[in-house]
Protein backbone atom coordinates (compact mmCIF):
# COMPACT_ATOMS: atom_id res chain seq x y z
CA UNK A 1 0.00 0.00 0.00
CA UNK A 2 1.28 3.46 -1.12
CA UNK A 3 0.57 7.29 0.51
CA UNK A 4 -0.97 10.16 -1.40
CA UNK A 5 -0.26 13.35 0.40
CA UNK A 6 -1.50 16.46 -0.44
CA UNK A 7 -0.83 19.65 0.52
CA UNK A 8 -1.72 23.69 -0.34
CA UNK A 9 1.43 25.70 -0.09
CA UNK A 10 2.01 27.91 3.01
CA UNK A 11 0.64 31.78 2.98
CA UNK A 12 2.13 34.01 0.36
CA UNK A 13 2.28 37.77 0.51
CA UNK A 14 -0.86 37.78 -1.64
CA UNK A 15 -2.72 35.67 0.51
CA UNK A 16 -2.15 37.88 3.49
CA UNK A 17 -3.30 40.72 1.35
CA UNK A 18 -6.49 38.80 -0.10
CA UNK A 19 -5.81 39.09 -3.73
CA UNK A 20 -6.12 36.58 -6.39
CA UNK A 21 -2.78 35.39 -7.06
CA UNK A 22 -3.58 32.71 -9.87
CA UNK A 23 0.09 32.22 -11.95
CA UNK A 24 1.25 35.39 -10.51
CA UNK A 25 4.53 34.10 -8.83
CA UNK A 26 5.22 35.62 -5.34
CA UNK A 27 7.66 33.52 -2.55
CA UNK A 28 6.08 33.09 0.97
CA UNK A 29 5.90 35.40 3.20
CA UNK A 30 7.60 34.84 6.70
CA UNK A 31 4.77 33.54 8.41
CA UNK A 32 4.21 31.08 5.56
CA UNK A 33 7.52 30.11 6.44
CA UNK A 34 6.60 29.65 9.94
CA UNK A 35 3.48 27.78 8.14
CA UNK A 36 5.24 25.05 6.04
CA UNK A 37 7.52 24.16 9.20
CA UNK A 38 4.18 23.77 11.39
CA UNK A 39 3.22 21.24 8.65
CA UNK A 40 6.52 19.58 8.32
CA UNK A 41 5.62 18.49 11.88
CA UNK A 42 2.10 17.30 11.27
CA UNK A 43 3.85 14.71 8.50
CA UNK A 44 7.04 13.69 10.55
CA UNK A 45 7.37 10.45 10.38
CA UNK A 46 5.71 9.90 6.66
CA UNK A 47 8.09 8.33 4.76
CA UNK A 48 7.84 10.04 1.18
CA UNK A 49 9.96 8.35 -1.83
CA UNK A 50 8.98 11.22 -4.37
CA UNK A 51 7.54 14.88 -4.26
CA UNK A 52 5.86 16.71 -6.64
CA UNK A 53 4.99 20.41 -6.92
CA UNK A 54 3.64 23.24 -9.07
CA UNK A 55 6.13 25.40 -11.20
CA UNK A 56 5.37 28.57 -8.81
CA UNK A 57 7.51 29.49 -6.01
CA UNK A 58 4.85 29.20 -2.84
CA UNK A 59 4.65 25.84 -3.88
CA UNK A 60 8.32 24.40 -4.93
CA UNK A 61 9.58 26.70 -1.77
CA UNK A 62 6.42 24.83 1.02
CA UNK A 63 8.03 21.57 -0.38
CA UNK A 64 11.34 22.69 0.33
CA UNK A 65 10.85 23.24 3.90
CA UNK A 66 8.79 20.44 4.73
CA UNK A 67 11.55 18.14 3.06
CA UNK A 68 13.92 19.94 4.81
CA UNK A 69 12.37 19.51 8.64
CA UNK A 70 11.58 15.60 8.00
CA UNK A 71 15.37 15.01 6.87
CA UNK A 72 13.68 14.11 3.46
CA UNK A 73 15.71 16.90 1.25
CA UNK A 74 17.52 14.13 -0.86
CA UNK A 75 14.29 12.53 -2.37
CA UNK A 76 13.60 13.31 -5.89
CA UNK A 77 11.58 16.14 -6.69
CA UNK A 78 9.48 17.18 -9.75
CA UNK A 79 7.96 20.47 -11.00
CA UNK A 80 5.49 20.60 -13.28
CA UNK A 81 3.01 23.27 -14.35
CA UNK A 82 -0.22 20.83 -14.84
CA UNK A 83 -0.07 21.28 -11.06
CA UNK A 84 0.05 25.30 -11.23
CA UNK A 85 -2.71 26.99 -9.65
CA UNK A 86 -5.87 28.26 -11.68
CA UNK A 87 -5.11 31.20 -13.87
CA UNK A 88 -7.32 34.36 -12.87
CA UNK A 89 -7.15 36.28 -15.84
CA UNK A 90 -8.20 39.78 -15.20
CA UNK A 91 -8.84 38.72 -11.80
CA UNK A 92 -5.14 38.64 -10.90
CA UNK A 93 -3.67 40.40 -8.22
CA UNK A 94 -6.74 42.28 -7.51
CA UNK A 95 -8.21 42.02 -3.72
CA UNK A 96 -10.91 38.99 -3.98
CA UNK A 97 -13.27 41.24 -1.36
CA UNK A 98 -13.53 44.17 -3.33
CA UNK A 99 -14.39 42.14 -6.38
CA UNK A 100 -17.16 40.72 -4.21
CA UNK A 101 -18.27 43.95 -3.57
CA UNK A 102 -18.18 44.95 -7.57
CA UNK A 103 -19.62 41.39 -9.30
CA UNK A 104 -22.38 40.43 -6.46
CA UNK A 105 -22.13 37.56 -3.91
CA UNK A 106 -24.15 35.31 -6.42
CA UNK A 107 -21.23 35.70 -8.83
CA UNK A 108 -18.16 36.03 -6.13
CA UNK A 109 -19.24 32.58 -5.20
CA UNK A 110 -19.60 31.03 -8.43
CA UNK A 111 -16.48 32.59 -9.46
CA UNK A 112 -14.23 31.58 -6.27
CA UNK A 113 -15.57 27.80 -6.15
CA UNK A 114 -17.87 26.64 -9.06
CA UNK A 115 -17.14 24.49 -11.49
CA UNK A 116 -17.67 25.77 -14.88
CA UNK A 117 -17.86 29.42 -14.12
CA UNK A 118 -15.62 31.41 -16.86
CA UNK A 119 -12.92 34.22 -16.30
CA UNK A 120 -12.00 36.96 -18.79
CA UNK A 121 -8.49 35.86 -19.57
CA UNK A 122 -8.02 33.04 -17.37
CA UNK A 123 -9.64 29.42 -16.26
CA UNK A 124 -12.36 27.74 -14.70
CA UNK A 125 -11.97 24.91 -11.97
CA UNK A 126 -13.06 22.32 -15.14
CA UNK A 127 -9.96 23.97 -17.30
CA UNK A 128 -7.90 22.91 -14.05
CA UNK A 129 -9.37 19.51 -13.87
CA UNK A 130 -8.26 18.85 -17.16
CA UNK A 131 -5.00 19.19 -17.26
CA UNK A 132 -3.99 18.09 -13.73
CA UNK A 133 -6.36 14.82 -13.73
CA UNK A 134 -4.53 13.45 -16.96
CA UNK A 135 -0.66 14.70 -15.50
CA UNK A 136 -1.54 12.93 -12.39
CA UNK A 137 -3.05 9.59 -14.61
CA UNK A 138 -0.08 9.54 -16.44
CA UNK A 139 2.58 10.46 -14.21
CA UNK A 140 2.11 9.90 -10.24
CA UNK A 141 -0.48 7.67 -10.05
CA UNK A 142 2.15 4.99 -11.65
CA UNK A 143 4.43 5.45 -8.73
CA UNK A 144 1.71 5.32 -6.40
CA UNK A 145 0.64 1.95 -7.93
CA UNK A 146 4.83 1.16 -7.79
CA UNK A 147 4.05 1.42 -4.14
CA UNK A 148 5.97 4.38 -4.02
CA UNK A 149 4.63 6.73 -1.05
CA UNK A 150 4.22 10.72 -3.05
CA UNK A 151 3.86 13.95 -1.93
CA UNK A 152 2.52 16.77 -4.00
CA UNK A 153 2.58 20.41 -2.73
CA UNK A 154 -0.03 22.18 -5.11
CA UNK A 155 -2.47 24.85 -4.63
CA UNK A 156 -6.11 25.28 -3.67
CA UNK A 157 -7.82 24.94 -7.04
CA UNK A 158 -5.29 22.63 -8.81
CA UNK A 159 -5.69 20.35 -5.34
CA UNK A 160 -9.77 20.71 -5.36
CA UNK A 161 -9.78 19.50 -9.22
CA UNK A 162 -7.20 16.70 -7.95
CA UNK A 163 -9.47 15.78 -5.29
CA UNK A 164 -12.50 15.83 -7.26
CA UNK A 165 -11.37 12.50 -9.17
CA UNK A 166 -9.80 10.59 -6.04
CA UNK A 167 -13.12 10.96 -4.48
CA UNK A 168 -15.41 11.31 -7.33
CA UNK A 169 -17.09 14.10 -6.23
CA UNK A 170 -20.12 15.91 -8.14
CA UNK A 171 -19.61 19.15 -10.01
CA UNK A 172 -22.44 20.47 -8.04
CA UNK A 173 -20.46 19.20 -4.53
CA UNK A 174 -16.88 20.26 -5.25
CA UNK A 175 -18.09 23.62 -4.72
CA UNK A 176 -18.21 23.24 -0.54
CA UNK A 177 -14.50 21.68 -0.73
CA UNK A 178 -12.26 24.12 0.50
CA UNK A 179 -8.35 23.39 1.48
CA UNK A 180 -6.40 25.56 3.92
CA UNK A 181 -3.04 27.22 3.25
CA UNK A 182 -0.51 24.74 4.82
CA UNK A 183 -3.18 21.72 5.24
CA UNK A 184 -2.37 18.57 4.57
CA UNK A 185 -4.25 15.54 2.95
CA UNK A 186 -2.89 12.33 3.67
CA UNK A 187 -4.57 9.57 1.65
CA UNK A 188 -3.96 5.40 1.75
CA UNK A 189 -3.68 3.97 -1.13
CA UNK A 190 -4.68 0.58 -1.82
CA UNK A 191 -2.61 -1.66 -4.70
CA UNK A 192 -4.84 -0.56 -7.38
CA UNK A 193 -4.68 3.32 -6.41
CA UNK A 194 -7.55 3.11 -5.18
CA UNK A 195 -8.59 5.28 -1.64
CA UNK A 196 -8.90 3.01 1.49
CA UNK A 197 -8.35 5.70 4.17
CA UNK A 198 -7.90 9.25 4.26
CA UNK A 199 -6.78 12.03 6.94
CA UNK A 200 -6.81 15.55 7.34
CA UNK A 201 -3.90 17.29 8.88
CA UNK A 202 -2.05 20.81 9.84
CA UNK A 203 -5.77 22.00 9.63
CA UNK A 204 -6.02 25.27 8.71
CA UNK A 205 -9.01 26.67 10.59
CA UNK A 206 -8.70 30.01 8.33
CA UNK A 207 -9.87 27.94 5.39
CA UNK A 208 -11.55 29.85 3.08
CA UNK A 209 -10.54 33.05 4.26
CA UNK A 210 -7.53 33.63 2.49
Amino acid sequence: MAKLILVRHAKSAWNAEGKWTGWADPSLSSDGRDQAKETAKQLHGLDIHKAYSSVLRRAHETLDIILEHIGLSHIDKVQHAALNERDYGEFTGKNKWEVKQEVGDERFQRIRRGWDEPIPGGETLKNVHDRVVPYYKKTIHPDLLAGFNVAIVAHGNSLRALVKHLESISEEEIADLEIGVGEAHVYEMDAKGKIIGKEIRAENVQKGKI
